[in-house]
């Protein structure tokens, strides 16, 4: 074991993902079994400029593995941008005998870690949370499976309504960035068009669609929306467009929201938030830093934090292709 590393502080940060306590318990639960002493920060990066620390043991992270949310909360941090906030941050560390962090996030959470590893020499180690499924280096991040189902389990339900009053529903998914929620969860759920920011379907070939369907004697559809979709439309815009060029049909707008966001996390989840966290303490106890624990063809893998934030994996076009013979 390091002799440097005796102490290594967790929080969490950006937007809460189903996975995220699972990850800080095997954080906690891996430093107790290799002897280290392990901290949470509360509220993310703000808490570590006001001193929210506590102890944390195996026995405090009993019963979160199936919790949704984050134990230690999360907060967006102004303070943090600036050296000012970021000194306070490291004073306080220092001042508490942290050896090292492992932050759990997205990238603005990584690009924190980064600065911060770069000021002030402070080994950091990254565990992917989010449910958008958009970091570099890892095929799956905490909450994405678990969003995936959430949302299926809600179109399943949404469809139950539109075929029973022969309706046209737009569901709207999160993916401001990336389509990845709305691609599988559209394929999964049997949708009958996809919108997502990296594939600009366009208007006419939407139209085009809708009445194939219509013709072709579907009685009911669903179009699934990723909230950054290329049309330039939000999803109420979307359906108006439609209502006037398609009077024929009765359409509704499903906003699923940060629904997805909640929830118990899958199994897929809670194992995979137990193997990274493991993977990032022995990482850091093996005197490695600025590294994003991630999982490609199922082996956890370690990647520099700078690739992590600006790397960006493409849309699967294969399932692009399967999504366009399943619409048939």
């Amino acid at each position: 074991m390091s002799k440097t590393i005796k102490k290594i502080a967790v929080l969490t940060s950006g937007g809460d993902s189903p996975g995220m306590n699972a990850a800080i318990r095997s954080v906690v639960r891996t430093c107790a079994f290799h002897g280290i002493d392990c901290i949470g920060i509360y509220r993310g990066y703000q808490g570590m400029i006001e001193g929210d620390f506590k102890e944390m043991g195996p026995r405090t992270v009993n019963n979160i593995i199936n919790k949704g949310g984050t134990i230690l909360k999360s907060a967006r941090s102004k303070d943090f941008l600036t050296v000012e906030g970021r000194q306070k941050a490291h004073k306080h560390l220092m001042d508490a005998e942290i050896s090292a962090l492992v932050v759990i996030g997205g990238d603005g959470s990584f690009t924190g870690a980064q600065v911060f590893n770069k000021e002030f020499n402070f080994p950091v180690m990254g565990i992917p949370g989010t449910i958008d499924n958009d970091i570099y280096g890892t095929s799956h991040t905490l909450g994405y499976d678990t969003a995936l189902n959430t949302v299926i389990e809600c179109i399943d339900k949404i469809r139950d309504t539109a075929s029973s009053h022969n309706r046209l529903f737009f569901v709207e998914v999160m993916g401001r960035d990336a389509g990845h929620i709305a691609l599988n969860a559209g394929i999964g759920a049997g949708a009958e068009e996809i919108l997502i920011p990296e594939e600009d379907l366009g208007l006419d070939r939407l139209l085009e669609s809708l009445q194939k369907s219509k013709a072709s004697g579907k009685s009911s559809s669903i179009v699934v929306v990723a909230e950054g979709d290329k049309m330039g439309k939000n999803v109420f815009e979307l359906k108006d467009y439609i209502e006037e060029h398609l009077p024929e049909y009765d359409i509704r707008v499903s906003v699923l929201g940060h629904m997805q966001r909640g929830g118990s996390p899958s199994c897929f989840d809670r194992v995979l938030a137990s193997r990274l966290g493991v993977k990032a303490v022995e990482s850091l106890i093996e005197g490695k830093s600025n590294f994003m624990v991630g999982i490609l063809k199922d082996e956890v893998t370690l990647t520099p934090l700078e690739q992590a934030i600006k790397g960006h994996y493409p849309i699967d076009m294969e399932l692009l292709r399967v999504s366009d013979i399943m619409s048939t």
